[in-house]
């Protein structure tokens, strides 16, 4: 299990809203030159958010500002890396190589290589449409005891 800290942006009935990516830390990270996540953070202004299921935890025991610890478990963060990462290399890889060898042409063979990498995304895409609700894939809660309540001067 990937443990991570995260502090909560939103309280809904069935789960809350959690902002993972805390700036306060990404200064201080060793790996800051080469971290995608604050790479991404800075290009787009966007924070990342992730939905965390209560599973049956009264959300009046949350405030917004709390800080929790969030659990992923490794397979799905490995398997979603094989997933997202792999599937529409392969499927360019696959699809240039078979236009390469009907066509013989090295502008088909291109844009046969583009049409598998575009393809393989939208299965990727597809995939995480479909398996969005799955309880399994999501995010738990690690503290089964009171959240942490930040004072503000």
């Amino acid at each position: 299990m990937i443990a991570e800290t995260g502090r909560i942006v939103a309280i809904e009935p069935e789960g809350l809203w959690v902002e993972t990516i805390q700036r306060s830390t990404c200064g201080t990270c060793v790996a800051q030159k080469g971290c995608g996540q604050s790479l991404m953070a800075k290009w787009t202004g966007h924070n990342s958010y992730l939905w965390v299921l209560l599973q049956g935890r009264d959300p009046d025991n949350y405030r917004l500002g709390d800080e929790i610890q969030l659990g992923v478990p490794e397979e799905v963060v490995v398997n979603g890396s094989l997933l997202v990462y792999l599937l529409p290399l392969i499927s360019m890889i696959l699809v240039s190589g078979l236009a390469h060898a009907l066509y013989a042409h090295e502008g088909l063979s291109t844009l046969g290589g583009l049409l598998g990498l575009v393809a393989g995304g939208l299965v990727v895409r597809w995939r995480a449409h479909q398996t969005r609700h799955d309880p399994r894939l999501q995010p738990v809660l690690l503290d089964d005891v009171e959240p942490v309540h930040l004072v503000t001067p």
